[in-house]
């Protein structure tokens, strides 16, 4: 049987490092079952190391000297007294507790999921911030279904799409909670979404020259191309913003997409239009002052978390302000590529394979299609916006 010692801090800050490779370890006698481990760097960590129905379970319970002696022997007893009810603390450490509050667990949500998962994650923080608050010192299990019914309710009033969004982003929050160790129910479950009308506002023809002329005089050239870029891919917004040159093959004329949003990669072709901006930005980018980690990025910001550009919304208010167009939203300007490709004559599957759209029945067909139909569809359609420049 291993010595036991009394953990005193001399005795403690007495102790060497240990050999090359290796691990030593100590035990108290003060409290059964604690350990201070060193390592052979000098690092000393408290442990409870002990055995349960054969099954050995060691518990890291915190450094030397951040954790002091004191202290170390208080959770030493509180592990032990779990492990002789059968608990293995080690189990318990990636649940969430039932008592955190829903503001500790959106924090956990962005970071360990979001930040990794979602292209979109700065909207959510955005969105849950602004909207639910009021929610963030609750505890999660005190969070009713008729909460979140009510709140649903009440913002659906005037904006039905956004209350939906909101209960699909709480949704997902709750689930992962659950994926994460918490026992309760998901209290944003049961609620029906409200009716939303599908949207097919493009920019029209009559739009187009005061639309164009505003676009080019627009001061932020980095905006500037985002809007170009949607319009000349039809690609979605999040891909867009997210665009690296390393998915650009300026030989073959290609962007690929690794995981757009309906996580299968997809291929746009370039057209000329598209690659003019794309070398002009190239250009641009090489003088200004971005740090490494932005050079990646097509459309580098300075001022972004995630170093690339995320909300031109600014920019596209003054747009739209200086050529007097209404009721036009940012995510039209994709619908708008699509609806000149219609209007050019395209048939419903070039335009799905141009969108990117996912659809069971004419997965097989995309599968086959080669990209020039598509590339001959957008030219047509981008050669047709083009003639409303100048009626």
């Amino acid at each position: 049987m291993a010595e036991k010692h009394n953990f005193t801090k001399s005795f403690i800050s007495s102790l060497p490092p240990a050999k090359q490779g290796k691990r030593d370890y100590y035990k108290d006698n003060k409290v059964n079952s604690l350990e201070i481990m060193v390592t052979d760097k000098g690092s000393k960590s408290f442990k409870v190391t002990r055995k349960k129905n054969g099954q050995l379970i060691r518990v890291t319970l915190g450094k030397y000297p951040d954790l002091s002696i004191e202290n170390a022997r208080k959770k030493a007893h509180e592990v032990n007294a779990k492990i002789a009810d059968g608990i293995n603390p080690n189990e318990e450490k990636g649940k969430l507790s039932q008592e955190i509050t829903f503001g500790v667990l959106f924090k956990e949500f962005i970071e360990r999921y979001a930040k990794k998962q979602k292209k979109t994650w700065q909207d959510d923080e955005r969105d849950i911030n602004r909207l639910c608050s009021h929610w963030f010192k609750k505890r999660i299990s005190t969070i009713t279904n008729q909460d979140i019914r009510a709140f649903h309710e009440k913002l659906g009033g005037d904006a039905p799409y956004m209350a939906n969004r909101m209960l699909a982003k709480i949704k997902v929050i709750y689930n992962k909670a659950i994926e994460w160790g918490y026992s309760g129910n998901n209290p944003a479950n049961n609620i029906k979404k409200f009716k939303e009308e599908s949207r097919d506002r493009f920019i029209q023809p009559d739009e187009l020259p005061r639309f164009f002329e505003s676009l080019n005089q627009e001061e932020n050239t980095i905006a500037r191309d985002y809007i170009y870029l949607s319009l000349y891919t039809g690609a979605r917004q999040s891909d867009v913003l997210a665009m690296k040159w390393e998915q650009i093959d300026f030989v073959s004329k290609k962007w690929r997409i690794p995981l757009p949003k309906n996580q299968e990669p997809h291929t746009i072709p370039l057209i000329k239009e598209a690659i003019e901006i794309l070398e002009n930005r190239q250009r641009k980018n090489k003088k200004l002052d971005f740090l490494d980690s932005q050079k990646q990025w097509v459309l580098p910001s300075s001022k972004s978390q995630v170093g690339h550009l995320t909300e031109p919304k600014k920019a596209w208010a003054r747009i739209l302000q200086k050529a007097q167009i209404k009721n036009l939203r940012l995510h039209d300007i994709r619908r708008t590529l699509g609806s000149y490709q219609a209007i050019s004559g395209a048939s419903n599957n070039v335009i799905g394979k141009t969108l990117g759209h996912k659809n069971q029945s004419t997965t097989a067909i995309y599968a086959r299609m080669n990209l020039d139909p598509v590339q001959e569809s957008m030219e047509k359609a981008v050669d047709l916006m083009n003639n409303y420049k100048n009626p």
